[in-house]
Protein backbone atom coordinates (compact mmCIF):
# COMPACT_ATOMS: atom_id res chain seq x y z
CA UNK A 1 0.00 0.00 0.00
CA UNK A 2 2.90 2.25 0.85
CA UNK A 3 4.43 1.64 -2.57
CA UNK A 4 1.44 1.92 -4.37
CA UNK A 5 0.76 5.44 -2.55
CA UNK A 6 4.48 6.58 -3.37
CA UNK A 7 4.03 5.85 -6.65
CA UNK A 8 0.98 7.81 -6.73
CA UNK A 9 2.25 10.79 -5.43
CA UNK A 10 5.48 10.64 -7.89
CA UNK A 11 2.54 10.28 -11.09
CA UNK A 12 1.01 13.58 -9.34
CA UNK A 13 4.23 15.48 -9.46
CA UNK A 14 5.22 14.49 -13.14
CA UNK A 15 1.79 15.59 -14.25
CA UNK A 16 1.96 18.96 -12.12
CA UNK A 17 5.41 19.57 -13.41
CA UNK A 18 4.52 18.66 -17.17
CA UNK A 19 1.14 20.82 -16.66
CA UNK A 20 3.38 24.02 -15.61
CA UNK A 21 5.74 23.34 -18.20
CA UNK A 22 3.18 23.49 -21.00
CA UNK A 23 1.28 26.68 -19.43
CA UNK A 24 4.88 28.48 -19.95
CA UNK A 25 5.82 31.43 -18.45
CA UNK A 26 3.47 34.58 -19.05
CA UNK A 27 6.00 37.20 -19.91
CA UNK A 28 4.53 41.12 -20.68
CA UNK A 29 6.25 44.00 -22.16
CA UNK A 30 5.07 47.28 -21.17
CA UNK A 31 6.28 50.28 -23.72
CA UNK A 32 5.75 53.81 -22.90
CA UNK A 33 2.68 53.61 -25.49
CA UNK A 34 1.01 51.27 -27.39
CA UNK A 35 0.91 53.91 -30.62
CA UNK A 36 4.31 55.44 -31.06
CA UNK A 37 5.82 53.70 -34.22
CA UNK A 38 8.93 53.20 -32.07
CA UNK A 39 6.85 50.62 -29.51
CA UNK A 40 5.13 49.43 -32.42
CA UNK A 41 8.53 48.32 -33.78
CA UNK A 42 9.27 47.20 -30.07
CA UNK A 43 5.60 44.96 -30.90
CA UNK A 44 6.54 43.26 -34.08
CA UNK A 45 10.21 42.16 -32.07
CA UNK A 46 8.06 40.51 -29.13
CA UNK A 47 5.67 39.07 -31.69
CA UNK A 48 8.36 37.57 -33.64
CA UNK A 49 10.00 36.24 -30.05
CA UNK A 50 7.05 34.69 -28.94
CA UNK A 51 6.20 32.89 -32.12
CA UNK A 52 9.77 31.03 -31.96
CA UNK A 53 9.28 30.43 -28.16
CA UNK A 54 5.22 28.65 -27.92
CA UNK A 55 6.53 27.52 -24.62
CA UNK A 56 5.67 30.73 -22.93
CA UNK A 57 3.23 33.36 -23.43
CA UNK A 58 5.08 36.74 -24.23
CA UNK A 59 2.94 39.68 -25.58
CA UNK A 60 3.13 43.71 -25.32
CA UNK A 61 0.70 45.58 -23.61
CA UNK A 62 0.93 49.52 -23.64
CA UNK A 63 -1.39 52.37 -22.73
CA UNK A 64 -3.21 54.46 -25.54
CA UNK A 65 -0.88 57.59 -24.51
CA UNK A 66 2.64 58.17 -23.12
CA UNK A 67 1.77 59.15 -19.20
CA UNK A 68 3.54 57.77 -16.15
CA UNK A 69 0.15 57.57 -14.45
CA UNK A 70 -1.31 55.58 -16.77
CA UNK A 71 1.57 53.10 -17.43
CA UNK A 72 1.95 52.72 -13.33
CA UNK A 73 -1.52 51.42 -13.38
CA UNK A 74 -1.19 49.00 -16.31
CA UNK A 75 1.75 47.57 -13.92
CA UNK A 76 -0.16 47.33 -10.98
CA UNK A 77 -3.12 45.45 -12.87
CA UNK A 78 -0.40 43.39 -14.25
CA UNK A 79 1.01 42.87 -10.70
CA UNK A 80 -3.03 42.29 -9.55
CA UNK A 81 -3.07 39.43 -12.28
CA UNK A 82 0.17 37.56 -11.36
CA UNK A 83 1.57 37.21 -14.36
CA UNK A 84 5.53 36.11 -14.05
CA UNK A 85 8.08 38.35 -15.41
CA UNK A 86 7.20 42.43 -16.46
CA UNK A 87 9.69 44.25 -19.04
CA UNK A 88 8.90 47.71 -18.93
CA UNK A 89 10.49 51.07 -20.65
CA UNK A 90 9.61 53.39 -18.44
CA UNK A 91 8.04 57.23 -18.42
CA UNK A 92 8.89 58.40 -15.40
CA UNK A 93 11.49 56.75 -12.98
CA UNK A 94 10.45 58.42 -9.86
CA UNK A 95 6.90 57.23 -10.48
CA UNK A 96 7.45 53.90 -11.64
CA UNK A 97 9.31 52.80 -8.59
CA UNK A 98 6.29 51.49 -5.97
CA UNK A 99 4.74 49.49 -8.60
CA UNK A 100 7.93 48.07 -9.79
CA UNK A 101 8.46 47.37 -5.98
CA UNK A 102 5.36 46.08 -5.42
CA UNK A 103 5.96 43.18 -8.21
CA UNK A 104 9.19 42.45 -7.16
CA UNK A 105 7.65 41.80 -3.69
CA UNK A 106 5.24 39.40 -5.45
CA UNK A 107 8.05 37.45 -6.90
CA UNK A 108 7.63 38.30 -10.58
CA UNK A 109 10.66 39.22 -12.20
CA UNK A 110 11.17 42.50 -13.62
CA UNK A 111 13.43 43.59 -16.77
CA UNK A 112 13.46 47.14 -17.90
CA UNK A 113 15.17 48.94 -20.70
CA UNK A 114 15.99 52.62 -20.87
CA UNK A 115 15.79 52.97 -17.10
CA UNK A 116 19.50 52.85 -15.93
CA UNK A 117 18.35 54.43 -12.56
CA UNK A 118 15.93 52.14 -11.49
CA UNK A 119 15.95 50.63 -8.12
CA UNK A 120 13.35 47.91 -8.05
CA UNK A 121 14.13 46.01 -10.95
CA UNK A 122 16.27 42.67 -11.27
CA UNK A 123 18.27 43.66 -14.28
CA UNK A 124 17.60 46.92 -16.76
CA UNK A 125 18.98 46.26 -20.16
CA UNK A 126 20.48 49.34 -22.16
CA UNK A 127 20.99 49.03 -26.03
CA UNK A 128 24.63 50.58 -25.24
CA UNK A 129 26.25 52.74 -22.47
CA UNK A 130 24.11 56.15 -22.41
CA UNK A 131 26.83 58.38 -22.49
CA UNK A 132 28.88 56.69 -25.31
CA UNK A 133 25.60 56.84 -27.02
CA UNK A 134 24.85 60.58 -26.13
CA UNK A 135 28.24 61.58 -27.63
CA UNK A 136 27.52 59.48 -30.81
CA UNK A 137 25.10 61.70 -31.05
CA UNK A 138 26.82 64.91 -30.76
CA UNK A 139 29.71 63.44 -33.38
CA UNK A 140 26.90 63.71 -35.68
CA UNK A 141 25.40 66.94 -34.82
CA UNK A 142 28.90 68.37 -34.77
CA UNK A 143 29.40 66.72 -38.18
CA UNK A 144 26.63 68.27 -39.89
CA UNK A 145 27.76 71.87 -37.87
CA UNK A 146 31.22 71.76 -39.19
CA UNK A 147 32.20 71.25 -35.51
CA UNK A 148 31.06 75.64 -34.89
CA UNK A 149 28.27 77.82 -33.39
CA UNK A 150 25.79 77.26 -30.85
CA UNK A 151 23.90 74.66 -29.63
CA UNK A 152 21.31 72.94 -27.48
CA UNK A 153 20.25 69.68 -26.32
CA UNK A 154 16.16 68.21 -26.39
CA UNK A 155 14.94 65.55 -24.25
CA UNK A 156 11.11 63.84 -24.04
CA UNK A 157 11.32 65.44 -20.34
CA UNK A 158 13.54 66.32 -17.39
CA UNK A 159 12.02 63.48 -15.80
CA UNK A 160 13.49 61.08 -18.52
CA UNK A 161 16.37 59.24 -17.59
CA UNK A 162 18.32 57.91 -20.67
CA UNK A 163 17.27 60.62 -22.73
CA UNK A 164 19.00 63.28 -20.06
CA UNK A 165 22.10 60.50 -19.59
CA UNK A 166 22.12 60.58 -23.72
CA UNK A 167 22.26 64.50 -23.70
CA UNK A 168 24.85 64.95 -20.99
CA UNK A 169 27.09 62.72 -22.81
CA UNK A 170 26.23 64.60 -26.31
CA UNK A 171 27.30 67.94 -23.95
CA UNK A 172 30.40 66.19 -22.08
CA UNK A 173 31.70 65.36 -25.65
CA UNK A 174 31.58 68.77 -27.19
CA UNK A 175 33.31 70.30 -24.60
CA UNK A 176 35.93 67.49 -25.07
CA UNK A 177 36.40 67.03 -28.47
CA UNK A 178 34.70 70.19 -30.27
CA UNK A 179 36.21 73.65 -28.67
CA UNK A 180 34.15 75.72 -31.28
CA UNK A 181 30.91 74.45 -30.10
CA UNK A 182 29.36 76.34 -27.45
CA UNK A 183 26.04 75.31 -25.10
CA UNK A 184 22.82 77.44 -25.22
CA UNK A 185 23.80 78.71 -21.38
CA UNK A 186 20.21 80.41 -20.75
CA UNK A 187 18.24 77.09 -22.70
CA UNK A 188 20.74 74.68 -22.30
CA UNK A 189 17.94 71.44 -22.31
CA UNK A 190 14.39 71.93 -23.79
CA UNK A 191 11.47 69.30 -23.62
CA UNK A 192 9.21 68.01 -26.30
CA UNK A 193 6.80 65.35 -24.42
CA UNK A 194 8.28 62.72 -26.63
CA UNK A 195 5.60 64.64 -29.55
CA UNK A 196 6.79 65.79 -32.97
CA UNK A 197 4.91 69.10 -32.62
CA UNK A 198 5.83 69.91 -29.36
CA UNK A 199 9.20 69.10 -30.51
CA UNK A 200 8.58 71.48 -33.71
CA UNK A 201 7.10 74.27 -31.68
CA UNK A 202 9.53 74.44 -29.43
CA UNK A 203 12.64 74.49 -32.05
CA UNK A 204 10.96 77.16 -34.27
CA UNK A 205 10.31 79.55 -30.86
CA UNK A 206 14.46 78.92 -30.63
CA UNK A 207 15.52 79.73 -33.73
CA UNK A 208 13.45 82.90 -33.33
CA UNK A 209 14.72 83.90 -29.92
CA UNK A 210 18.13 83.16 -30.70
CA UNK A 211 19.72 84.00 -34.11
CA UNK A 212 22.64 82.75 -33.63
CA UNK A 213 21.46 79.22 -32.83
CA UNK A 214 22.88 76.78 -35.22
CA UNK A 215 22.08 73.13 -33.99
CA UNK A 216 19.44 70.70 -31.53
CA UNK A 217 20.71 67.99 -29.95
CA UNK A 218 17.74 65.79 -29.96
CA UNK A 219 17.32 62.52 -28.05
CA UNK A 220 13.70 61.47 -28.46
CA UNK A 221 12.60 60.00 -31.39
CA UNK A 222 10.30 62.71 -32.29
CA UNK A 223 12.99 65.65 -32.00
CA UNK A 224 15.25 65.48 -34.79
CA UNK A 225 12.64 65.07 -36.94
CA UNK A 226 9.85 67.77 -35.66
CA UNK A 227 12.55 70.42 -35.16
CA UNK A 228 13.82 69.59 -38.82
CA UNK A 229 10.03 70.38 -39.63
CA UNK A 230 10.89 73.70 -38.14
CA UNK A 231 14.03 74.38 -39.71
CA UNK A 232 12.40 73.36 -43.19
CA UNK A 233 9.43 76.01 -42.26
CA UNK A 234 11.63 78.69 -41.48
CA UNK A 235 13.98 78.55 -44.78
CA UNK A 236 16.95 77.82 -42.31
CA UNK A 237 18.03 74.38 -44.17
CA UNK A 238 21.64 74.39 -44.82
CA UNK A 239 22.43 76.89 -42.04
CA UNK A 240 20.97 75.56 -38.98
CA UNK A 241 21.10 71.71 -38.16
CA UNK A 242 19.46 68.78 -36.07
CA UNK A 243 20.97 64.82 -35.55
CA UNK A 244 19.30 62.90 -32.81
CA UNK A 245 17.04 59.38 -32.74
CA UNK A 246 14.35 58.46 -35.49
CA UNK A 247 12.98 55.82 -37.08
CA UNK A 248 14.13 55.35 -40.99
CA UNK A 249 10.48 54.51 -42.28
CA UNK A 250 9.27 57.82 -40.65
CA UNK A 251 12.06 59.85 -41.57
CA UNK A 252 13.01 58.73 -45.10
CA UNK A 253 11.82 62.36 -47.09
CA UNK A 254 13.57 64.53 -44.36
CA UNK A 255 17.00 62.67 -44.90
CA UNK A 256 16.79 63.04 -48.70
CA UNK A 257 15.18 66.34 -48.76
CA UNK A 258 18.71 67.61 -46.55
CA UNK A 259 16.60 68.75 -43.51
CA UNK A 260 18.10 66.55 -41.08
CA UNK A 261 21.42 64.78 -42.31
CA UNK A 262 22.09 62.03 -39.47
CA UNK A 263 19.47 60.15 -37.28
CA UNK A 264 20.86 57.53 -34.99
CA UNK A 265 18.86 54.76 -33.80
CA UNK A 266 19.14 51.04 -32.03
CA UNK A 267 16.24 48.78 -33.45
CA UNK A 268 13.07 48.73 -30.36
CA UNK A 269 12.42 44.79 -32.14
CA UNK A 270 15.63 43.45 -30.94
CA UNK A 271 15.57 45.55 -27.59
CA UNK A 272 12.35 43.77 -26.75
CA UNK A 273 13.58 40.49 -27.55
CA UNK A 274 16.44 41.30 -25.38
CA UNK A 275 14.15 41.57 -22.18
CA UNK A 276 11.94 38.57 -22.68
CA UNK A 277 14.72 36.60 -23.09
CA UNK A 278 16.64 37.78 -19.86
CA UNK A 279 13.47 37.55 -18.06
CA UNK A 280 13.44 33.57 -19.42
CA UNK A 281 16.88 33.11 -18.00
CA UNK A 282 16.15 34.40 -15.05
CA UNK A 283 12.73 32.27 -14.75
CA UNK A 284 14.92 28.88 -15.93
CA UNK A 285 16.99 29.97 -12.57
CA UNK A 286 20.15 30.42 -15.30
CA UNK A 287 23.39 31.97 -13.67
CA UNK A 288 23.21 35.80 -15.01
CA UNK A 289 26.60 36.63 -15.58
CA UNK A 290 29.01 39.21 -17.82
CA UNK A 291 29.78 38.34 -20.94
CA UNK A 292 26.03 37.65 -21.29
CA UNK A 293 24.69 36.03 -24.66
CA UNK A 294 21.27 37.09 -25.47
CA UNK A 295 20.83 35.32 -28.59
CA UNK A 296 19.84 38.70 -30.05
CA UNK A 297 22.06 40.53 -32.36
CA UNK A 298 23.52 43.50 -30.31
CA UNK A 299 23.06 41.34 -26.88
CA UNK A 300 25.24 39.25 -27.63
CA UNK A 301 28.20 40.33 -24.89
CA UNK A 302 26.39 42.16 -22.59
CA UNK A 303 28.86 43.99 -19.92
CA UNK A 304 27.39 45.71 -16.80
CA UNK A 305 27.60 49.28 -16.50
CA UNK A 306 30.91 50.18 -14.75
CA UNK A 307 29.71 50.79 -10.72
CA UNK A 308 26.85 48.64 -11.56
CA UNK A 309 25.18 45.02 -10.90
CA UNK A 310 21.92 45.53 -12.73
CA UNK A 311 22.54 47.34 -15.44
CA UNK A 312 23.42 45.67 -18.80
CA UNK A 313 25.27 47.38 -21.94
CA UNK A 314 24.99 45.81 -25.54
CA UNK A 315 26.46 47.19 -28.74
CA UNK A 316 23.51 48.23 -30.70
CA UNK A 317 23.79 52.08 -32.10
CA UNK A 318 23.58 52.68 -36.27
CA UNK A 319 23.51 55.54 -38.48
CA UNK A 320 21.30 56.61 -40.37
CA UNK A 321 21.54 58.83 -43.86
CA UNK A 322 19.64 59.56 -46.96
CA UNK A 323 21.91 57.35 -48.57
CA UNK A 324 21.06 54.06 -45.76
CA UNK A 325 17.61 55.17 -44.93
CA UNK A 326 16.12 52.59 -47.18
CA UNK A 327 17.99 49.85 -46.43
CA UNK A 328 16.50 48.89 -42.89
CA UNK A 329 13.07 47.29 -43.48
CA UNK A 330 11.21 49.52 -41.02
Amino acid sequence: MKKFVALLMAAIMVLTCASAFAEGWEIVVVPKDASNPWFVRMNTGVEEYAAAHPEDTIYQKGTAEIDATLQAQLVDDLVAQGVDAICVVPVDIKSIEPSLKAAREAGIVVIAHEGAALENVDYDIEAFNNELYGAFIMDNLAAAMGEEGLYTTMVADLTNGSHNEWADGGVKRATEAYPNMTLLEADPRVESHDNGDTAYNVAKELFKKYPDLKGIMGTSSFDAPGVARAIEELGLSGKVFTAGTGMPGDNAELLKSGAVQYLTLWDPALAGQAMVALAQKILAGEEIAAPLDLGVEGYTELQFKEGSETVFEGQGWITITAENVDSFGF
